[in-house]
Formats: structure tokens, C-alpha cells, sequence
């Protein structure tokens, strides 16, 4: 059975991202998207470091929904992988550069591509659940009511089925320490307080950094999270791939450092992002 012909959907409006700015927001840069970040080398390591998550999560012929796939990368990855992928997310200009990268790579493995909201996934009708969801990079600190979204996925998800899910953290001890140096304390501590307005190319949207209890919570009782894994302790955040060009030799450091630190209690949880693994559970 294909990714496509085990989804229906209720009726929902032509603008799939009503309701979300978020969507909007990204629409105006996923034509640059993948040199911004995909292609970059930090964005590089850091998929690295989900990806090895993921494939000791999911196997072949497991069936996947996808949360804010962005223009596709791991959604292509894991059905290269003969996991049969559902992918969606707010921004049609992100899904349109998802299907042209299918297109370009391998159209026969098992993806489909959907504009919907995350804030909408209570639309879907699988014929049969999904053996886990995973969500990366920060799209779900984009929603308001994570209980929401973890109840849909209650509904989605079979029993023992599992979910990846990558947040941007509350505390990330690099960009504190970056922004200190530099004398802008406000931008040090804009995680800190739990939320803020992000302005991507004049669009604004809201972005929440929920603390580890509060996702726990969120995702309770239905999930169990049974593991943490620290994304970008030792490697930086993004918006300083400018550093990692210039400094090769320290940005290897880096990397073999992420792999020491990613799973230490303390320092898991002062990342960029942190990987949260969960386990359906019998209510």
C-alpha cells in the first residue's frame, strides 16, 4: 500500500495555511531554504546527528507521518530507505520545492508530499496508523497547544508506535555565550522567557521554547519519552556557518565533541535543538 492511498482527508479550505503564519512566513524563504540551512555545514551536522536517530527508530516498510518536512530532505531520505513517508506542512512554496526535489532524485520510493498544517492533523483518516511520526528542526515550536497535536497523534499512531521530535531548546548555552560576548544581552536570553516574535523576511510569527517537563507533559499519557538527545551542544546554531567556513579544523572538533556530549544529562538539554523519542502507551 502507498503512502497516498492510505490517507483521506476531510474537506479543508484552498489556503491550507490559513490560521498559520508560521507557513506563510517560510513560503518567502524556501526557494533559499536549503542554501540557508540544508546545504550548509551546520545544518549538515546536525541533520547527520537526527538521522542517526531515526534510522535505529524506524525500519523498512514502516509507514511515517511527517510534521513540517520543509522541502522534503528527511522525508526522501528515510523512503530512500524503503519507510513509506506521509509528509506535510503549512508552506505550499516549501511542499512545491519538496516535490521538485523528489523529482530530481527518485520519484519511484514511497513519499507524498502534503500542504497541511500541523495544527490540522486531526483532518487525516488513515486506512491504518502509522508505526510513528517525527517532526525536525523546530517545527512544533511553532505551535501553541502541543497537547493538541499530541492527542491527533494519539489517534494516529498505533500502539508501541514511536515519535521523533526535534525542538528548539529553552537554554542554548552557545548562543548565550555568543550574544554576551557581543553585548546583546537581549538577544542572549530571548529563549528564556518561553516565547518570542520571529521576523523571517518582514513575516512575523510566534515561536515557543516549552521546558522538557512541559512537553512531557503535553504528550502524557499517551507517550512515554524514553530518550533526549542534545542536536547542536557542541556544534552552533546556524547563523553561524560564516564561523564553521572559516575554522575547519575547530568545526571537526566540534562535531566529534557533539558525539561525546549529545547524551550526557546536563549538557543534552543546552543544545540548539534537542531530540525527544517517545512510546505510544496503553492508557
Amino acid at each position: 500500500m502507498t503512502a497516498e492511498r492510505a490517507i483521506s482527508f476531510t474537506s479543508y479550505p484552498e489556503s491550507a495555511y490559513a490560521g498559520s503564519p508560521a507557513g506563510a512566513a517560510f513560503d518567502r524563504i524556501a526557494q533559499d531554504y536549503d542554501r540557508r540551512f540544508t546545504d550548509s555545514l551546520i545544518g549538515r551536522a546536525q541533520r547527520d546527528a537526527v538521522w542517526k536517530v531515526l534510522t535505529s527508530t524506524f525500519r523498512t516498510n514502516d509507514k511515517v507521518l511527517e510534521l513540517n518536512c520543509g522541502t522534503g530532505e528527511d522525508a526522501i531520505f528515510l523512503a530512500a530507505k524503503g519507510i513509506s513517508v506521509f509528509a506535510l506542512d503549512a508552506s505550499p512554496q516549501m511542499i512545491a520545492r519538496a516535490e521538485q526535489r523528489l523529482q530530481h532524485n527518485s520519484p519511484q520510493i514511497p513519499v507524498v508530499f502534503c500542504e497541511l498544517p500541523t495544527e490540522r492533523i486531526g483532518e487525516l483518516h488513515p486506512e491504518t496508523h502509522f508505526d510513528g511520526a517525527f517532526s525536525n528542526f523546530s517545527g512544533l515550536n511553532c505551535i501553541a497547544d502541543l497537547g493538541a497535536v499530541a492527542c491527533s497523534l494519539a489517534r494516529l499512531v498505533k500502539q508501541d508506535g514511536r515519535l521523533v521530535l526535534c525542538f528548539s531548546t529553552r537554554f542554548c548555552l552557545i548562543e548565550i555565550l555568543y550574544y554576551l560576548a557581543l553585548g546583546q544581552w537581549r538577544k542572549a536570553l530571548r529563549r528564556c522567557k518561553g516565547y518570542n516574535d520571529v521576523m523571517i523576511d518582514g513575516a512575523r510569527f510566534p515561536v515557543y521554547y516549552p521546558s522538557l517537563r512541559t512537553i512531557r507533559r503535553s504528550f502524557a499519557p499517551d507517550f512515554r519519552l524514553y530518550s533526549c538527545t542534545g542536536i547542536g551542544v557542541a556544534v552552533p546554531p546556524s547563523y553561524l556557518e560564516g564561523w564553521a567556513r572559516q575554522h575547519p579544523r575547530l568545526f571537526l572538533l566540534l562535531r566529534r565533541l557533539e558525539e561525546r556530549f549529545a547524551t550526557l544529562p546536563v549538557l543534552r538539554s543546552t543544545g540548539d535543538h534537542v531530540l525527544l523519542c517517545f512510546e505510544k502507551v496503553s492508557r
